[in-house]
């Protein structure tokens, strides 16, 4: 299926946008702009891949960074490995080699020319090694194998250590020269298994279990020294890897030497670059502890001086505030008479206090008495109640001018007024008044209401005019 790219978002575009885009944008792109973007889209199109080819035209700079194509017998792509990657390699890249490299998909800019960025590279032979590296390091990574909620603390201070390597191997005698020199105190229990071949990945798995049911030790060192990647596959083992997760016990992989990175180095509780290194780990260093029992000794010593010097300070001041209890009962004996004599002051000078309190209270009365507010008070409220009485008498009489005026007016258009000139009201039997000779008919019965009275008729005759 052919589909366009939006350049600018890297995006696929739908049909309509196609349309759109062929019609509105029409800005164009820069070539450095250009490659960029696709740049960016390779980079992020494509994982990281295995290509296998030939080498040629290798190139090393004086950065120590490799230029090489890889080709093979119909096409070629160039590639480039930087000094951070190919200083770890064992194998030296020369033309004419067959090789298989992990790399990215990418495009140097300046040229527009596509290109691999390889960060691994091993002759065509170990090809399918990494693979079966890479395959399963995948897997156990989706299982949680790696996660770092799983790991178990390492102790600072073990009790028991165990080893699970080679009897005859460099790994245990590098273990135990470094122990005998930094903490020659702390035991040490082997668990012999071989450590190449075919038989040594469930040897190693058998061997971690051994030492869970042993249970003496509280930290295990996993691993040997270094060798190839045929050599050092037992530790790419799954049967390893999830003997080494299920393991109470926590574990140190130290596999091969420091570039060496094994499937058990990333299950472990941790990873030490070399057995030597793992036992470097694990094992407190006896000249630091000594040291720090010497500086502590000297510390406590110190701190025990303060403390009797202190004391010894504190013994003769309290020795010298203690006095005869004579002494003491006669300055208790004149401070109370003191007291005495303070507080008998106090109560006459508290009496008179009062005393004039008093005097002023009883003046402040007199001066407040109520009895002329009082009488105020009487006379402003006969004078408001005269003038309420003379407001309500002149309201009423102007109230009763307006009402009979009023009056007056509202008689003028009543209907009893027009009565009073000769007319009458007719009703009804339902009390409705009739206006219209449409309204009755013969034999129908009204009511007539005149200014004085009324009188009910029957209908006779109905004439229309």
């Amino acid at each position: 299926m052919i589909g366009w790219f939006n350049m600018r978002t890297m995006q696929p575009y739908t049909h309509a946008q196609n349309q759109t885009a062929n019609r509105t944008d029409n800005r164009a792109l820069s070539v450095s702009e250009l490659n960029r973007q696709v740049k960016s889209l390779l980079e992020s199109s494509f994982l990281t891949i295995h290509v296998e080819g030939e080498l040629s035209n290798v190139v090393k700079a004086s950065s120590g960074h490799w230029y090489f194509t890889l080709k093979d017998r119909d096409a070629q792509v160039r590639c480039a490995m930087f000094r951070n990657r190919n200083q770890y390699l064992k194998y030296q890249a020369k033309n004419g080699d067959k090789v298989v490299v992990r790399a990215k998909v990418s495009l140097y800019p300046g040229r527009g020319d596509y290109q691999l960025i390889c960060d691994y590279m091993e002759e065509s032979g170990v090809g399918s090694l990494q693979q079966a590296y890479e395959a399963l390091k995948f897997k156990l990574q989706q299982q949680g194998l790696f996660d770092p909620a799983f790991k178990k603390p390492v102790p600072t201070h073990p009790k028991h250590l165990g080893v699970i390597t080679s009897p005859t191997g460099a790994a245990v005698h590098d273990i135990l020269t470094v122990l005998k020199r930094r903490f020659p105190s702390l035991p040490v229990t082997l668990f012999p298994t071989a450590v190449q071949g075919s038989e040594a990945a469930a040897q190693i798995a058998n061997a971690i279990r051994l030492a869970n049911e042993d249970g003496r030790c509280d930290v295990l060192i996993v691993g040997r020294g270094g060798g190839s990647l045929e050599d050092l596959w037992p530790f790419n083992e799954e049967i390893v890897a999830h003997s080494i997760f299920h393991s109470e016990i926590p574990i140190i992989s130290a596999v091969g030497h420091e570039t060496d990175v094994s499937i058990a180095d990333f299950v472990a509780d941790m990873r030490a670059a070399t057995p030597s290194a793992a036992a470097e780990l694990i094992s407190p260093d006896q000249q630091q502890i000594l040291l720090r029992l010497q500086q502590l000794q000297q510390r406590l010593l110190r701190a025990w001086q303060r403390n009797h010097q202190q004391r010894q300070q504190q013994l003769q001041w309290t020795r010298s505030r203690l006095r005869h209890p004579g002494d003491k009962l006669r300055e208790q004996a004149q401070k109370l008479d003191d007291l005495e004599l303070r507080m008998q002051r106090a109560v006459r000078h508290h009496i008179e206090r009062q005393k004039q309190t008093f005097k002023q209270l009883q003046q402040r009365y007199q001066r407040c008495s109520p009895m002329p507010r009082i009488a105020a008070g009487q006379q402003r409220k006969d004078e408001l109640e005269h003038r309420l009485f003379t407001l309500i008498q002149t309201h009423l009489k102007q109230s009763n001018l307006k009402l009979s005026g009023l009056a007056a007016t509202l008689n003028s258009v009543s209907p009893l007024a027009t009565l009073d000139r000769g007319y009458a009201i007719v009703q009804d039997e339902q009390g409705k008044v009739i206006q219209d000779i449409s309204q009755i008919t013969p034999e129908s019965t009204v009511e007539t209401r005149l200014s004085k009275g009324r009188f009910v008729s029957r209908v006779t005759q109905v004439i229309q005019e």
